[in-house]
């Protein structure tokens, strides 16, 4: 199985390689106030496609601080619960008369 990953991280690194070398065409950005940058059109994908990804892993960012406070609270809760059961096995109750 794990050659079969590196196999399939080697098929995606040349395709993104093809797609680079057959990209390389120059590219002018244009901004606000006159400003610019020229620069190959893979330069510009990669600084998009990362920003999108850093952007995505940020949004996600909050639902899953969220659930690790939550599962740390549950597995607190489940450390004390069973703590109890342990200190009522050892020291059981007496019957109750009716």
């Amino acid at each position: 199985m794990r050659y079969l990953f590196w196999l399939l991280r080697a098929a995606l690194f040349v395709v993104l390689l093809g797609f680079a070398v057959k990209n390389d065409q120059a590219v002018t950005l244009k901004f606000f106030a006159g400003a610019q940058w020229d620069t190959s059109l893979v330069v510009v994908l990669l600084c998009f496609i990362s920003l999108g990804a850093a952007l995505g892993i940020f949004a996600m960012l909050e639902g899953m601080l969220r659930q690790r406070r939550e599962l740390t609270s549950v597995k607190r809760e489940l450390h004390l619960l069973r703590k109890l059961d342990a200190a009522q096995a050892a020291n059981p109750l007496p019957p109750q008369p009716f």
